[in-house]
């Protein structure tokens, strides 16, 4: 079966059902509503991510934020999903040569870029690398609320990779930043592609080794150790994150 994302605005086309779950259109939908298919992208795995012009509607579909199908759709279809939102977003930011300003073109001899017919420059998607980290404190883990989401759950760290940085240092320095504390005994975990907007989030442990926590109050609201009794845990980020991940493996020990 093919999977058709049809996107606009970081948001996906859906239809509702009883259940709870939803459905994403067919081909022959869009075709129907006007919409060109012939410009779709090749995602993998048989998915197909299409960008909607404003005036685009298919009877019985509805543009849902590619957030709230967390749960809605199945995990696999989900992350073909957030492959979609990157494609679509990565597409309709490149339109245009950053080196002479030329209109782009899809090119044909590579797997996926867009190619400057004037000047030959050549636009692949752009990935940014963040870390993201549990930091523990004997048998405590520190979890902190951003002040930018949505919602009072809480989190583990998170921040983008400067130019020359390790992953390591990003993560000793974004956590000094966020919340004040120095951390050493850093270890990888794992990692999971993240579609908003552009990420591969690397996640890690590492032991908190001094300092209180003093939170910067931009990007964190709050942030606190907490033990494993689940009954005081706050509200935690959904499953389908690694952050859920590493907090999970943490419960688990």
């Amino acid at each position: 079966m093919t999977h058709v994302f049809a996107i606009r605005d970081g948001a996906i086309l859906v239809r509702a059902g009883d259940d709870g779950r939803v459905a994403l259109p067919t081909r022959d939908e869009l075709r129907a509503a006007g919409v060109d298919v012939t410009a779709a992208h090749e995602i993998g795995d048989g998915a197909l991510a299409i960008a909607l012009d404003a005036s685009s509607e298919v009877s019985g579909y509805e543009l849902r934020p590619a957030r709230s199908l967390f749960g809605a759709l199945d995990p696999a279809i989900f992350a073909l999903a957030g492959k979609s939102l990157h494609v679509v977003r990565w597409a309709e930011t490149s339109r245009f040569c950053g080196r002479c300003g030329a209109a782009t073109e899809r090119a044909v001899d590579e797997t996926r870029a867009m190619k400057c017919p004037k000047c030959g420059l050549v636009i692949y998607p752009r990935i940014s690398p963040a870390i993201i980290v549990l930091v523990r404190r004997g048998d405590e883990a520190l979890l902190a609320r951003n002040a930018r989401f949505p919602g009072a759950f809480y989190s583990t760290l998170a921040g983008f990779s400067d130019i020359g940085e390790t992953l390591e240092e990003t993560l000793v320095r974004e956590v000094k930043e966020e919340v004040g504390v120095d951390v050493g005994d850093v270890r990888y975990f794992g990692s999971q592609p993240w579609p908003f907007p552009d990420s591969l989030m690397i996640g890690f442990t590492a032991q908190w080794k001094s300092g209180d926590i003093r939170v910067d109050g931009a990007e964190i609201a709050d942030a606190r150790f907490f033990t494993r009794d689940r009954a005081l845990l706050p509200q935690l980020p959904p499953h389908v994150s690694i952050a859920r991940r590493l907090i999970e493996a943490w419960l688990a020990e």
